[in-house]
């Protein structure tokens, strides 16, 4: 087994653990006034002493994972704790089968583990090697709280695999610290101690480094540079300035961290070297800290260099722009917020220094532009300079849903023209441009008249059939200028405030712990627009695979950032889970 998919089964034991205290959470709080939040600490991971500057990711659990389990038995129901109990089992055999020797969570790693789980991404290619590719390194690094008892259970794990012949143990001091890692059989050793490393393949590699950590790598290499960073301090992530400066501007109490270095990550996706920097100054890097919510997990965001540093931007919304009531409440996902034109802007001034994030946009574009041939940013971004809602609607072709966009007309001037010039050009396409009326209201509908050919049943000979195919509808209702894909998405959009996202109970849940003021929001139903997201990002795949748990009883996602403090935009992520009690 590869060594990647043991840290891969590994974060997916971590997620469950992380899943299953939130779902304990929310059962205990919807029945008692007990507030667990007041027992987090506002933490940083220790281990970040061993990751490099330059690392892709960082990723820590900052709770024991027994105080996660112990809260999620202690408050579930009977049927919900043998489900969470069983997810638990399974995860911990695939995990500890895949160290080839006869291992138990309870009885070898139980006693001895601390508060502090760490695994990071500390290179893209450790060996530096173009014969083989690109070889990630990856680190685990956790806190004891019983040194000698971990000395023992690493002497534990390999004897039992150097006694069951698979494989060769060697020893190897470094820095005042021993190394100790498995080697193929038949590999020639010089001596016991001071083993030549370079040479060997991928190998799981360990040491306990003071009292207080337990190191896991994936070969020898990765090990030693992780040493190198704690006695050089000026290498370590811990002491970038850049990595002080966003964790600083997350204030909450947190159960997990991310940090994440986005040059890197998008080198490592696609396979592209990396430039290794002295320090993140002008990169662009993500911290997301984790913690409990009555209904889920909330995430407070913190994003850096994609902004001018001195740049200060203060939240413009108090509440929810009104034009969501012409989102149906039917929505798969939406994004609401005010003054596209200047999001574009910002959007595109960032994206002309970074080539994967301008690839992204124009991909994006191509498709929305292609069908009438049109430039988004002239044609329709420079006039929406108030709210604005976009929303996908579901229907029972699920490759090709709805969409919906509402534009408030501020200079209505220049929308009228704009909306005038969008008229034309379908005229131009070959379209027609007629007027309807859809129950009391007045729409413009682009159609093509196509023919097809039907059998008469018992006959040979064939009937014309004319068909319009609709390419696009819009209607002016109020301050507001409506489009949709279909006249059924233009019907469900005039369906009133009782059928509308901004007055669903399921909306307002989902954007209840997001903070006002704020930019607008995203929202995302998930089991309605699941399949379309993988389709679309397929990054989204690897995501589910490794959090299926979290995955399966996630109800809705939802987004709103709040403002550019310094250059940092700060965001927040709640996810919403299913309620124990109800089940999905």
């Amino acid at each position: 087994m590869k060594l990647r998919s043991f840290f891969y089964t590994l974060a997916a034991f971590v997620t469950v653990l992380v899943m299953s205290a939130v779902w304990g959470f929310f059962w205990l709080t919807s029945q008692s006034p007990l507030n667990l939040l007041q027992e987090v600490a506002i933490t940083k991971p220790t281990a970040a002493i061993f990751v490099p500057k330059q690392a892709s990711v960082m990723t820590s659990v900052l709770v024991n994972p027994d105080r996660l389990e112990e809260f999620r038995q202690l408050v579930a129901r009977p049927l919900n704790r043998r489900q969470s109990r069983a997810e638990l089992n399974q995860l911990e055999k695939s995990l500890l089968e895949n160290a080839s020797v006869d291992l138990d969570y309870r009885r070898d790693i139980q006693s001895w583990l601390g508060d502090e789980i760490t695994l990071a991404v500390m290179s893209l290619d450790y060996d530096r090697n173009p014969e083989n590719s690109q070889q990630p390194g990856y680190l685990l690094a956790v806190t004891t709280k019983d040194a000698e008892k971990a000395r023992e259970f690493l002497q534990l794990f390999y004897s039992k695999q150097s006694i069951a012949g698979i494989v060769d143990i060697a020893f190897e001091q470094y820095k005042g610290v021993n190394l100790i890692y498995r080697r193929p059989l038949g590999a020639v050793q010089t001596s016991t101690v001071g083993t030549n490393s370079s040479n060997i393949p991928e190998t799981l590699t360990s040491a306990v480094v003071g009292d207080r950590f337990v190191l896991f790598a994936n070969h020898p290499k990765v090990l030693k540079a992780a040493i190198n960073n704690v006695q050089a301090a000026n290498l370590s992530l811990d002491n970038d300035a850049v990595y002080e400066q966003t964790l600083e501007s997350l204030t909450e109490p947190r159960i997990g961290l991310s940090f994440v270095n986005i040059p890197a990550v998008a080198a490592w996706i696609s396979n592209q070297p990396t430039l290794v920097r002295d320090s993140l100054q002008d990169s662009e890097t993500l911290a997301i800290a984790l913690n409990l919510n009555r209904q889920g997990l909330l995430a407070q965001t913190a994003l850096l260099g994609t902004q001018p540093s001195n740049l200060n931007l203060k939240p413009v919304l108090e509440q929810p722009v009104s034009a969501l009531e012409y989102i149906p409440a039917s929505s798969a996902l939406a994004v609401a917020g005010t003054d596209l034109n200047e999001l574009w802007h910002r959007l595109s001034t960032g994206a002309e220094s970074d080539e994967l994030l301008k690839a992204l946009v124009n991909q994006s574009l191509s498709s929305l532009q292609s069908s009438l041939n049109i430039q988004l940013p002239q044609d329709i971004f420079s006039w929406v300079q108030g709210e604005y809602a976009i929303s996908q609607l579901p229907r029972s072709d699920k490759a090709n849903p709805d969409w919906l966009f509402v534009a408030e007309k501020t200079d209505k001037v220049t929308a009228d023209e704009s909306i005038e010039y969008l008229d034309n050009l379908a005229r131009q396409r070959g379209l027609s441009v007629g007027i309807l009326n859809l129950g009391e209201q007045t729409i413009t509908v682009w159609t093509k008249l196509t023919t097809s050919a039907k059998s008469r049943a018992g006959k040979d000979n064939s009937l014309m059939r004319l068909e319009a195919k609709v390419y696009g509808v819009h209607a002016a209702v109020g301050d507001y200028e409506i489009f949709t894909s279909s006249v059924d998405a233009m019907d469900q959009a005039l369906g009133g405030a009782s059928n509308s996202l901004l007055n669903s109970g399921n909306f307002q849940e989902a954007i209840a712990p997001l903070p006002l003021p704020n930019d607008g929001y995203l929202y995302v139903d998930w089991r309605k627009s699941e399949a379309f997201l993988k389709e679309q990002l397929p990054i989204v795949r690897v995501l589910e695979l490794v959090g299926k748990p979290l995955f399966e009883h996630l109800r809705s996602l939802s987004l709103s950032s709040y403002g550019i403090d310094n250059g940092i935009q700060r965001s927040k992520v709640f996810l919403r889970l299913d309620n124990p009690q109800e089940g999905k």
